[in-house]
């Protein structure tokens, strides 16, 4: 089956552009749609079970959303599908803190430039298969920068505690204990993506140990992250270590 890609972007030649780029990121099959608006950009994603993304339909595992659309924002999208089963990535000329921070939390996995070169856009897309967060070097630097000030201006860096789709996600403190996460609730297929995380294996590699889609794997990690309360591969691991799980 098709991975199913989304991209909303309201300027012609920058969605060839970015389905170019699309196509030489991922090497397995896919079917891209095009969006130049936000109302086509909802009706397509009516039809693959809406903002739920509601079991039994084939949604879209990519989403790729300019901010500024014709009949409104991209953030408004970013808010609508909060709870839908897909990568979300802003693409946009905006690398501003005051573009940035609020894409970031209104639920947006990743952030990249349009005025980047293709190769870059390429590679960084490409971070999403080795369980990265696809950023734009720049927006990169500046997040790191932010951090490292501090909202106090101080020069330590801050944990940020970002969690990924197998990346980043948002920006939220991770506390120092968490309740007992409740392992029962892994499925054996969770169980065996954590094992593979644990022992350092990319989201790739491990795709192509279990013999499904690197998209799949994406799915059973988060679900990981949901059931044992933890926001990064790291911590799943040390938690998965001191349950006794792999």
């Amino acid at each position: 089956m098709a991975v199913k890609v989304l991209i909303v972007e309201d300027n012609p030649v920058a969605r060839s552009f970015l389905c170019r780029v699309v196509r030489e990121s991922f090497s397995d099959a896919h079917h891209i749609t095009e969006a130049g608006d936000l109302e086509t950009a909802r009706r397509h994603i009516a039809l693959t079970g809406g903002a739920q993304g509601l079991h039994g339909v084939d949604p879209f595992k990519l989403v790729l959303a300019d901010l500024e659309l014709p009949d409104g924002n991209g953030l408004e999208l970013l808010v609508e599908l909060a709870h839908y089963p897909a990568t979300k990535i802003v693409t946009t000329l905006y690398s501003d803190d005051d573009h940035l921070f609020p894409a970031l939390q209104c639920g947006a996995d990743g952030y990249l430039l349009k005025e980047d070169r293709f190769e870059v856009l390429v590679e960084e897309l490409q971070r999403i298969v080795r369980g990265q967060p696809p950023l734009s070097p720049a927006i990169a630097r500046r997040l790191l920068t932010h951090f490292r000030q501090g909202a106090g201006g101080d020069s330590q860096a801050p944990d940020s505690g970002f969690s990924t789709l197998s990346g980043f996600t948002t920006s939220r403190p991770v506390p120092i204990e968490k309740p007992a996460p409740d392992h029962e609730r892994l499925t054996p297929r969770e169980s065996e993506v954590l094992t593979y995380l644990s022992k350092g294996f990319t989201i790739k590699e491990i795709a192509s140990l279990m013999g499904i889609k690197w998209f799949t794997v994406n799915d059973h990690i988060k679900s990981i992250y949901k059931k044992l309360n933890v926001s990064s591969r790291a911590e799943a691991a040390v938690l998965a270590s001191k349950q006794g799980l792999v």
